[in-house]
């Protein structure tokens, strides 16, 4: 049988077609190559080349990462997950990875128990001319890892689609870059657990999405930011829900625009160098649910009714601050109890009854001397 030039045609368009879509949904080359260096540095669970030559592919994908079909019609890693069962194990040689920014579809990072032996720093990528790549990374999670040491870069900021941050309990040292505050998707920030010095840089009143702050248990010293305290921004950080600022050695008043969180739920602020009195406009905060200024230095009266402490209750800590006392009348409505502070004035009642009583005794043991020396003469 003859082909026709339409016949002929329409063969080769089909063809086309073919070759076409058995190359759509695959990954690119460039993808899969860097994928590959990444589980080979990381892991030695497998031998990802050979078990996994297709790292995308339906029915050849493993556990500790996902892929997302791109408007390309191409197959991208979106997530990786390394460190914890069922996800990848990770090899005591690990070091942080910092091909992962070459990956311009990935959108979550997940290290946890991950880099335990052999020191890492969280490094940018030589391929991106030393620094991060813009890409489209969403969240950057690097927990638990004792061998993961030195700063956090300020390269961090250029992640700017970057919407969680938690780079709690490692080995992380020096100050917290400026740069990060310019992240204005951040939606929680937790540098929790780590070696953090210096000051936390006034601009963190500009990240007005905030919704969790946890930079507790560093290093830090100087007094929570009264400039934060001063400017528009810091109190319109409305949706911000939780803040933990403990165990940091921070000294000076507590801000008064921290009664401005009407969203906060959680406040700790337990063993720093806090002075002053609690900010009348505490007793507002009408979400909080748990709030701890236990270990500190704070005296006066606290400026919470009956039905604040009720609601409280037991996640209410003020231990610790000897200038601190209830007033006499939320106490006798029996509201002290898990407060962790004792009545105004009880001590002073009770040093003045002791008086008064050693005075009586003494009163009484001459009256008694008396009448002995009187019966007797």
């Amino acid at each position: 049988m003859c082909c026709t030039p339409s016949t002929l045609l329409l063969l080769s368009l089909a063809s086309i077609l073919s070759v076409c879509s058995s190359d759509a949904k695959n990954m690119l080359p460039s993808e899969v190559e860097t994928i590959f260096k990444i589980m080979e540095s990381i892991s030695s669970d497998e031998k990802w080349r050979i078990s996994y030559p297709n790292p995308c592919n339906p029915g050849s994908t493993w556990l500790g990462i996902e892929c997302k079909l791109g408007q390309d019609n191409h197959l991208h890693v979106s997530r990786l997950d390394f460190g914890t069962h069922p996800n990848p194990t990770c090899k005591n040689t690990a070091a942080f990875p910092c091909e992962i920014f070459d990956l311009p579809h990935l959108q979550s990072v997940f290290f946890s128990q991950c880099f335990t032996h052999t020191k890492t720093t969280l490094s940018a990528s030589p391929n991106r001319g030393g620094a991060f790549f813009d890409s489209s990374l969403q969240q950057l999670s690097l927990r638990s890892n004792p061998a993961l040491v030195g700063p956090i870069p300020p390269q961090i900021s250029f992640l700017k689609s970057l919407e969680i941050l938690t780079l709690s309990q490692n080995r992380l040292s020096g100050r917290i870059p400026v740069e990060i505050f310019s992240l204005n998707s951040l939606v929680h920030l937790d540098l929790s657990y780590n070696m953090l010095t210096g000051p936390v840089p006034i601009q963190l009143g500009n990240l007005n999405n905030l919704q969790g702050l946890d930079l507790s248990y560093n290093s830090l010293t100087g007094p929570i930011p009264g400039t934060i305290g001063r400017l528009a921004e810091f109190g319109k950080l409305v949706k911000l829900q939780e803040l933990r600022l403990s165990n940091s050695c921070y000294s000076g008043t507590i801000p008064p625009s921290f009664s401005l969180l009407v969203n906060l739920s959680t406040l700790s602020l337990q063993n720093n160098r806090l002075t002053g009195k609690i900010p009348e406009g505490f007793s507002s905060l009408s979400r909080i649910y748990h709030l701890n200024l236990s270990g500190n230095l704070l005296g006066g009266v606290i400026p919470f009714n009956a039905s604040f402490l009720k609601r409280l209750g037991r996640n209410l800590d003020l231990s610790g601050n000897p200038g601190l006392c209830l007033s006499p009348s939320e106490a006798y409505n029996n509201v002290k109890s898990g407060s962790g502070v004792g009545v105004c004035g009880t001590g002073s009642l009770i040093k003045k009854s002791q008086a008064a009583a050693h005075g009586l005794s003494k009163l009484f043991f001459l009256f008694a001397t008396l009448v002995f020396h009187v019966m007797h003469h």
